[in-house]
């Protein structure tokens, strides 16, 4: 049996840009929101990032952001923003702590495919760092 709940409905996004989807995203997760983030993934999203399976749809992304993240909190900074059509690339830093207490400095680079509704049907994350 299932025990992840379905994401819940998404509200109606306004998305000036895929720019400012990827933007709302890094809010949410710096503010230690799960839900909001989910609600940004389209139901077939895919999220790939090393030393983890891919995450297809909101159940396994829950379960990834409740249960196998190993960053506890910490905020995203971004340094590069580049987007071309529904394509968004960033380059940034995090700063945080990870579950173990430990703290973590390193870099990072996300790659985004945005819906015109403004979700994410891809993301794609790098680090500079082995496996975080």
């Amino acid at each position: 049996m299932n025990e992840f709940v379905s994401a819940p409905a998404r509200p109606a996004l306004s998305p000036s840009s895929p720019t400012e989807s990827v933007r709302a995203y890094y809010r949410l997760v710096d503010a230690d929101d799960i839900t909001g983030p989910l609600q940004l993934f389209e139901p077939t999203a895919q999220y790939r990032r090393p030393g983890y399976a891919e995450l297809n749809g909101p159940a396994e992304l829950e379960r990834f952001y409740r249960d196998e993240r190993v960053i506890e909190s910490g905020t995203h900074s971004i340094a590069t923003l580049v987007c071309e059509g529904r394509e968004v690339a960033v380059r940034g830093a995090f700063e945080g702590v990870l579950r173990d207490g430990v703290k973590a400095s390193l870099r990072f680079a996300d790659f985004f495919g945005v819906t015109a509704a403004g979700t994410f049907s891809l993301r794609e994350t790098f680090f500079f760092a082995p496996l975080v």
